[in-house]
This record gives structure tokens, C-alpha cells and sequence, in this order.
């Protein structure tokens, strides 16, 4: 029987081209790391970087903490933005909205208030 699809985000800041918040097909494991499919090219990420889900990727917007030194994020953005479970896209989160359509695929999703991500160790 197939093993269930898993997926992967990082759990902490790390220097890899992953998006924050952003969840990443499992595509491989090796002794050393996990593969992720990172738009079509595989990434290694050693896996205690790694917060993992199997089946589908959550289907709410990520909230994240806006990085120390951000230089791509606006300032008018403030301390949190959104991340599209679906496209991956960036939003800022103003106020407090329980659910966002997402500029560029469309999609509409709760937002997950109660999984802030990265930035809290």
C-alpha cells in the first residue's frame, strides 16, 4: 500500500528556499534530510528543521511574524502577514480577519490565528 502524501514547513528560520509559512510537498527522504518539491526543484532540509503533515496541507492562511531585517516587506505590512495555503502568496493581515480571498488564485480561507508561525524561539 502507498504511504500517504506528506508535507513539510519549516518550523524555525533557516537559510533555505522555502517560503515562510508556506507548506512543501515531501517528495523524498535520505539519512540526512528530507526532499522537498520546491516549485518543481528538489530542496534538502535536514528534517529537525521540519514541521510535517500527512494527507493534504492545512488549507488556512499561515500567519507569520514578520522577520527581524525584512527588507521585501512593506512596513505598512506590519508585525504579521498571510500566506495563501494554495499559491503561496504573500498578504498583509490587517485587523483581524477570520477568513481572506487571495488576490492571485482567487481561493478563500480561514485564516489560522491560532498557529502563529516562526519567530517565537
Amino acid at each position: 500500500m502507498a504511504e500517504p502524501l506528506q508535507w513539510a514547513r519549516l518550523k524555525r528560520d533557516a537559510p533555505y528556499p522555502l517560503r515562510r509559512g508556506a507548506w512543501y510537498r515531501v517528495t523524498a527522504r535520505t539519512p540526512d534530510a528530507v526532499v522537498l518539491d520546491v516549485y518543481r526543484k528538489p530542496v534538502q532540509v535536514p528534517e529537525t528543521l521540519l514541521e510535517f503533515v500527512a494527507g493534504r496541507p492545512p488549507r488556512r492562511w499561515s500567519v507569520v511574524r514578520r522577520p527581524p531585517r525584512a527588507q521585501r516587506l512593506p512596513e505598512s505590512w506590519g508585525e504579521c502577514y498571510g500566506v495563501c495555503p494554495s499559491c503561496r502568496h504573500r498578504v498583509p493581515l490587517h485587523g483581524s480577519p477570520q477568513t481572506l480571498r487571495c488576490p492571485r488564485c482567487n481561493e478563500l480561507f480561514h485564516v489560522a490565528w491560532d498557529e502563529l508561525y516562526v519567530g517565537q524561539d
